[in-house]
């Protein structure tokens, strides 16, 4: 049985909605951003001011239908902090979104002078954290990506602050269809999928909320109800298992009927809502550089696919807190009496 210690308890209530469901935005993306203005440009890099004025405008248009935001600390942060609702949960990411390549598989690492301890200072209610992952990888670079997890989870724990994991299967040097792109791997197979997750639930990662990919590629998911949708669901079924705790769908850069086909499958295992940016507002950041187009994109179109997801959400999803993983009596609140001063430790992990 898992126990939440009191800033976990809180920040994954500030992340949920009143019923305990994740509706959460992603503006965090980095590449997937910067790639297309600044290939709209013909530059190298693409302007700050675009990439951090269009993050500010997704949190302006769909923080309305989100429980909780999550922002990145080059772009979101600085540019979008001041339009955020402080009634909706924050959460940031701490993963540079330049790993290095090598020959055995990808290497992650945190962005340069950011640290869970700054995440917590600022007042985030929980860390975020991308680690790319293949259980046939080389040894060393395994070694190295579960080195990187453990370490960011024995920090969140340090700072009592909940930790999402984002785990995604990528391309070795000897797979077909080579990319460096923030995009699903094709051709990916369910077992690295699942092996991956068993492997991250283990206790010692420390992992809160898994934020967690299909294990079919999204075009292939018939949605619950269609033709041999069982032989799908299973593999949903046995991720959700294999989870432990309360989990999310990504999007991974999905169409908004893919998403939604997928989430069909991962309510039914036990999902308790999503963390999904582009099958939100890929469609309308298409209108680059018209500005106006782009607001008028994400406040019709975009929101309203948020609000068909989130009645989805609303009537199929886990409330996070009854998981299994608490035991009969659900999340809560331990020790509920006076006591709790006494036990509970300062940073340095003493009680005083």
């Amino acid at each position: 049985m898992m126990t939440l210690t009191a800033g976990k308890l809180w920040g994954l209530r500030r992340m949920a909605d009143a019923a305990g469901r994740f509706k959460m935005t992603a503006v965090d993306q980095r590449p997937p951003i910067k790639g297309p203005i600044a290939r709209h440009y013909g530059l190298a890099e693409a302007p700050y001011d675009d990439v951090a004025g269009f993050k500010a405008l997704l949190i302006e248009t769909l923080q309305g239908e989100s429980s909780a935001m999550l922002l990145d600390p080059h772009y979101a942060v600085p540019r979008g902090i001041g339009v955020l609702s402080p009634q909706k949960g924050l959460i940031v990411t701490l993963e540079d979104s330049l790993f290095r390549e090598t020959p055995g598989g990808r290497l992650s690492a945190e962005i340069d002078d950011w640290s869970v301890e700054k995440i917590k200072r600022m007042g985030a209610d929980a860390v975020k954290v991308l680690a790319w992952y293949r259980p046939d990888a080389g040894a060393a670079v395994n070694a190295h990506q579960q080195d990187f997890v453990k370490r960011v989870g024995e920090t969140c724990e340090r700072f009592d602050i909940p930790f999402l994991f984002e785990l995604l299967v990528y391309p070795l040097a000897t797979d077909a269809h080579q990319t460096r792109d923030y995009i699903e791997m094709s051709g990916k197979r369910a077992d690295d999928v699942l092996a991956s997750v068993a492997e991250f639930a283990r206790a010692d990662y420390g992992v809160d909320v898994f934020k967690l990919e299909s294990p079919v590629e999204a075009s292939a998911v018939p949605g619950v109800g269609s033709e041999d949708w069982e032989r799908t669901q299973a593999l949903f079924d046995e991720m959700g298992r294999l989870a432990g705790r309360p989990w999310v769908m990504l999007s991974a850069g999905a169409g908004m009927q893919d998403f939604r086909r997928i989430l069909t499958h991962a309510y039914r295992a036990g999902a308790s809502g999503y963390l999904a940016g582009r099958a939100i507002w890929q469609d309308a950041f298409a209108a680059f550089p018209d500005w106006q187009a782009i607001r008028a994109g994400l406040q019709g179109g975009a929101v309203d696919y948020m609000r068909d997801i989130n009645d989805l959400t609303d009537a199929q999803a886990a409330p996070w807190h009854t998981h299994a993983c608490y035991g009969p009596g659900g999340a809560r609140f331990d020790p509920a009496d006076a006591s709790f001063r006494h036990l509970y430790p300062g940073f340095g992990g003493s009680v005083s």
